[in-house]
């Protein structure tokens, strides 16, 4: 029976970056479900990556036989959580009027329009704002916290994969002195 201390690292990094992805979007699921809090354009932007980093991370844990497929399923789930923060870090300065969002999701109606495209603009649009905060802990919103705790784990698993391969690195040039 393989435990999880027995897999290669990239496995076990694997894991955690499906396991931390997951209980991100399943936060996200609890707030538009279980709560009503519906996302908006932006919010679901930020799960792809979550849902890239789960499927990476799981893929990266099937691969324990082979290490550097592994890796390269570890390195995929990390940059997805470096995308999905990145998103998150823009929708927050959405949400505090940094700089604008997109047009169909935070923007003004557009100036000029007739009154039959007014309507259409108007009945088409949708209801939920990417520059209105719905909930916030803190001061910080469920963008600011998608950036803050993805940012975390993508560094804690890049910091650990750094210092496995300077370790490697150090071993495999020692071994040819």
């Amino acid at each position: 029976m393989t435990t999880a201390t027995s897999l290669p690292l990239a496995s076990r990094l694997g894991l955690l970056a499906a396991l931390g992805s997951g209980a991100l979007l399943g936060g996200a699921l609890y707030f538009q479900y279980g709560m009503g809090l519906a996302p908006c354009e932006m919010c679901h932007w930020q799960r792809w990556p979550h849902m890239v980093a789960i499927a990476a991370g799981l893929l990266a844990l099937a691969s324990f036989a082979w290490p550097r497929l592994a890796l390269v399923f570890a390195l995929i789930a990390i940059t997805a959580l470096v995308v999905t923060s990145a998103i998150g870090v823009f929708h927050v300065g959405v949400e505090y009027h940094w700089w604008q969002g997109p047009q169909a999701c935070s923007g003004n109606i557009p100036r000029g329009l007739s009154a039959e495209q007014l309507k259409k603009y108007l009945f088409g649009a949708r209801m939920v704002r990417c520059d209105e905060t719905v909930w916030s802990l803190w001061g910080l919103s469920m963008a600011g916290w998608n950036a803050l705790l993805s940012a975390g784990l993508a560094f804690g698993l890049a910091a650990s994969l750094a210092r496995w391969s300077r370790l490697y690195v150090s071993r495999w040039n020692g071994a040819g002195t």
